[in-house]
C-alpha cells in the first residue's frame, strides 16, 4: 500500500462515527489506541539496547517525566529498549525497601534507579 492509500484509508475510518462519541472523544481514543498498538507490537521496533546497562542519563530523563503508558512507548523507542523495562523503571523509583525482598535489595540496577529517583526528589 502507498503512503497517500494509507492516509486516505486511515483518515477515511477516523471520520467513521464511534458510539457516538465527540470528535474530541475520539481523538483521544485513537490516541490511546496508538500507545496500545505500539506497546502490543514492540517485536517490530528496534529494541537492540534490551537487557544493556542503563546510564544515570537516561534514568534521570524517564524519571523527569510522569509515569504514562504513552511515556513508556516514548522513552522504550527513544531508548531502544522495552516497554516493561521502562515500566519497571517507574515502579522501582517508587517501591519502599520495606517491600523489597532481600535479594532485590542488593541489585544494581534497583539501586541505581533508587539513587536517581532521589536525587530526583522522588519518594519510595
Amino acid at each position: 500500500m502507498k503512503r497517500k492509500e494509507f492516509k486516505e484509508t486511515l483518515f477515511e475510518t477516523l471520520n467513521n462515527v464511534v458510539d457516538g462519541m465527540s470528535y474530541d472523544d475520539k481523538m483521544i481514543l485513537v490516541h490511546n489506541l496508538l500507545v496500545d498498538y505500539e506497546k502490543d507490537n514492540e517485536e517490530k521496533r528496534d529494541t537492540s539496547n534490551k537487557g544493556s546497562k542503563w546510564t544515570d542519563e537516561e534514568l534521570k530523563i524517564i524519571l523527569s517525566d510522569a509515569p504514562t503508558k504513552e511515556n513508556c512507548v516514548k522513552y522504550a523507542r527513544l531508548f531502544k529498549r522495552g516497554y516493561g523495562s521502562i515500566e519497571q523503571i517507574y515502579r522501582w523509583s517508587v517501591t519502599t525497601t520495606k517491600e523489597m525482598t532481600d535479594e532485590r535489595k542488593s541489585d544494581s540496577f534497583i539501586l541505581q534507579v533508587k539513587r536517581i529517583a532521589k536525587e530526583l526528589g522522588i519518594r519510595g
